[in-house]
């Protein structure tokens, strides 16, 4: 009889990686849910156009105003 403990804590375990699993899921789907409704700030017309536009330097890699 020695295999009894060992079958139910094996179904005891494979029964809660189960819950666990769909608690994980559960809470995935909620926070995915909650950043897809929320959506980015646009930036006004006039809050950009004061903003310097950034032009890549090709030899060093380095991004410069160019104004």
């Amino acid at each position: 009889m020695p295999t009894l403990p060992f079958i139910a804590a094996l179904t005891i375990g494979a029964v809660g990686a189960v819950v666990l699993v769909k608690l994980i899921k559960k809470e995935w789907r909620r926070v995915n849910a909650e950043l897809d409704q929320a959506h980015p700030v646009r930036v006004t017309d006039p809050e950009r156009a004061a903003l310097p536009e950034l032009r890549r330097d090709p030899t060093t890699g380095v991004y410069h105003p160019t104004r």
